[in-house]
């Protein structure tokens, strides 16, 4: 059973776990379990992404209940009028704000533009040794992405030296590792936690919100937070 954080005769919202696939893909053959049939058995209805969200995020996936709609919130988010904001557990001490303004690259090779903004919420100093320092540091930021590109949270974060914890594409494998080794944790500490837009048939501003999942939370706890 997936958690819906969202629901109304048009639209529904789940808070994903992470590692969940959100449809079938050839990329991951080998996954049996995927959001849109969980959810479609659910309810009883049948539902359609409107976005979407990395396999190892957790958070929030929109689904639309018609075409009409499906239409209409997937020009939306085309459209940038979609606020999305993401809460993450990175590598080290980020400042207290920051703008990342980085250009990244298609399959194709094509450079797109990317801008993400983020605010540190909290950070965390462990009495537990990484590598040659005595402590290990930790940030958990709130980050606005501003365009949509392929991985960009995580390849932002990686661009200036404060990779995702669990991240195993863009991230630091000695720390993921050191996750492992130490919290039997592998999960990628990247959470969708907010979604505000205007509703597609009533024009109400809508917005959701989705707690952290159980692997986050209890980082979270490890962190002192």
């Amino acid at each position: 059973m997936l958690e819906i954080v969202y629901r109304d005769e048009y639209l529904i919202a789940v808070n994903k776990p992470h590692g969940l696939l959100v449809h079938r893909s050839p990329i991951a053959a080998e996954a049996t379990e995927f959001a849109l049939q969980i959810l479609r058995d659910q309810i009883g209805q049948k539902v359609n992404p409107v976005h979407r969200i990395d396999r190892k995020t957790g958070g929030i996936l929109l689904f639309a209940l018609d075409k009409q709609v499906e239409v209409a919130m997937q020009q939306a988010f085309m459209d940038n009028k979609v606020q999305k904001k993401y809460l993450a557990i990175v590598r080290g001490h980020t400042v207290d704000t920051e703008d990342i303004d980085y250009p990244l690259r298609k399959e194709n090779g094509t450079l797109q533009d990317a801008f993400t903004t983020y605010t540190t919420l909290k950070r965390a100093e462990l009495d537990v040794p990484f590598g040659a320092h005595p402590t290990s540091r930790y940030s958990m930021v709130e980050a606005v992405p501003t365009t949509g590109r392929m991985h960009q949270l995580r390849k932002h974060f990686a661009h200036i030296f404060h990779p995702i914890i669990g991240d195993r594409t863009h991230g630091c494998n000695k720390q993921n590792k050191f996750f492992t080794d130490t919290w039997d944790m592998n999960t990628m500490l990247l959470h969708a936690s907010h979604l505000q837009f205007n509703h597609p048939v009533t024009g109400e501003q809508i917005t959701i919100n989705a707690g952290f999942q159980p692997e986050f939370a209890r980082v979270m706890e490890i962190m002192g937070w």
